[in-house]
């Protein structure tokens, strides 16, 4: 099962999991957000969590980090089953940083909805229509969500918590036509920030992602002139923020 640790200096959170694990998250992620012709008006936080699909990708072929987890097994259950096994399983290991990993749990309950809808043509009781309360995408997907919510509700105040989580479950919040590019921008900014003020500053972030502000709406007029000047898409314009070459996770 998957489970989500926080970095030791809380620049973003640690993803782990034994390869079938990852291996059903990543499929599942795809699943979720469909194909690249479908959800059109989503397509630009598609890539954000294709970006997390894309390390979990990595990982599975032994490009990212793994560590080893007691399984249970001791000798004396060795002897008893007359077997001989590993005391420790090979987990797998991405590291995401929090702004990133908290806009694509955001952004998940509006993908989750559209899938939702795509399998049942239902708006209202979709989620509890007997064509998708089982859907093995669907519950994957959500379970993750979870248990990123309770990493986060781990290092934040109680009160931090609450107003992180009122905006993240605001069913008002929309991602269609996201600048994606906002994203680096906050990014950066949290890993300049030090292990203290990370672990503040998370709430603001949130707020920041949501909230469509000014420095959102600067960054969206950078993009699409630069988009107008090139002659392509705003997609394929990047950020205009570098990342370090090493974080401090």
């Amino acid at each position: 099962m998957i489970y989500i640790e926080h970095t030791p200096n809380y620049a973003g959170v640690a993803i782990c999991g034994d390869y079938m694990d990852l291996d059903h998250l990543y499929k599942s992620l795809h699943e979720v957000v469909g194909d690249e012709d479908e959800f059109i008006d989503l397509s630009s936080a598609r890539l954000r969590v294709l970006g997390v699909c894309y390390d979990l990708r990595h990982a599975l072929m032994g490009d990212r980090e793994i560590k080893f987890v007691d399984n249970g097994m001791d000798r004396e259950k060795m002897k008893g089953l007359s077997v001989m096994t590993p005391e420790k399983n090979v987990y797998y290991k991405v590291n995401v940083l929090w702004p990133e990993i908290l806009f694509v749990t955001m952004v998940l309950n509006q993908f989750a909805r559209r899938y939702a809808y795509k399998k049942t043509k239902k708006n209202f009781d979709a989620f509890t229509s007997k064509e998708i309360i089982w859907d093995d995408s669907l519950a994957c997907v959500r379970i993750f969500q979870s248990t990123i919510a309770s990493c986060l509700k781990a290092i934040v105040t109680p009160a931090s918590y609450n107003r992180i989580m009122t905006i993240m479950k605001n069913d008002y919040t929309s991602f269609t036509s996201y600048t994606w590019q906002y994203l680096d921008v906050l990014n950066c900014k949290f890993i300049a920030m030090n292990t203290e003020k990370r672990v503040k500053q998370l709430s603001v972030m949130v707020k920041r992602m949501t909230e469509y502000g000014d420095e959102y709406k600067r960054i969206k007029r950078q993009v699409h002139a630069a988009a107008k000047e090139f002659g392509t898409h705003v997609d394929h314009i990047q950020a205009p923020v570098e990342y370090p070459e090493t974080i401090d996770w």
